[in-house]
């Protein structure tokens, strides 16, 4: 694993929905790195632990990462306080990213604030891919026009009904394949989201790759703090770290 620390200064904050920020700062070193699926640990003032937060954008050529976050605790709001032209300390790219397969058609499921880390994939496989996003109503949807300048086909889905698709992102999925072939499913977001789609994707025969999300204390692997069971090859369940080991993991090998 490849890795770097950077002092980074924010060149654009957006507000995406209520309490949802975006975050594009620029990290040279860092960008040249980073693959999609893996994630940056960001240093929060006045807290011993650095914040992990996957990545939703990265380009080398302008030398900038984009990160996507939620409030849900004083870290991230804290992060929600820096502005354009403040300096944050990132460590990153860590963890292993998706597998960039040569695939003809993929479908890439987000959940909530686990639609972030799925844009790159979309802006990878553009007119390959599908995405299909879940969000808990209107008022929370992003990056659907983000989706669309891929080239990829987008399905809305927002479990009370109130924009798109009236349920959830697995009935979705069910309802795409019955009409579309496909040969990759990747996804992020909600452990009960993740562990649905990789049900429908063994029933389906496709290969399938989960974004798990753990709470993290040292991001490197040595508090194994984030450690969950993994069904290797050989049927064995073995302890595995999201951060060193993942956070991609293949549907079928996690013990859900």
């Amino acid at each position: 694993m490849r890795y770097t620390q950077e002092m980074t200064t924010v060149l654009s904050r957006t507000v995406l929905a209520e309490g949802v920020f975006a975050y594009t700062v620029s990290a040279p070193q860092m960008s040249r790195l980073a693959k999609p699926g893996q994630f940056v640990q960001i240093l929060v003032e006045g807290k011993q632990l650095r914040r992990p937060i996957s990545l939703a954008g990265l380009d080398a050529e302008a030398g900038t990462l984009t990160f996507i976050f939620e409030i849900r605790g004083d870290g991230t709001r804290r992060m929600a306080e820096a502005k354009v032209g403040d300096t944050l300390d990132l460590v990153g790219p860590l963890g292993n990213g998706f597998p960039l397969a040569e695939s003809e058609a993929v479908v890439l499921i987000g959940g909530g604030i686990g639609n972030p880390p799925m844009l790159p994939l979309a802006q990878h496989y553009g007119e390959k891919a599908t995405v299909i996003s879940g969000f808990r109503n209107a008022a929370s949807v992003i990056l659907q026009d983000d989706f669309a300048a891929t080239g990829a086909a987008t399905v809305l889905c927002t479990d009370d009904g109130s924009a798109g698709f009236a349920g959830f992102t697995t009935q979705a999925l069910e309802a795409h394949l019955a009409t579309h072939p496909c040969d990759l499913i990747c996804t992020c977001g909600p452990t009960p989201m993740m562990r649905g789609v990789a049900a429908v994707a063994a029933r389906h025969g496709i290969r399938c790759f989960v974004s798990l999300e753990e709470r993290m204390g040292c991001g490197f692997g040595a508090c194994v703090g984030c450690a969950v069971d993994i069904r290797e090859k050989d049927g064995a369940v073995a302890r595995k770290k999201v951060c060193t080991d993942g956070p991609v993991f293949e549907g079928q090998e996690v013990c859900w």
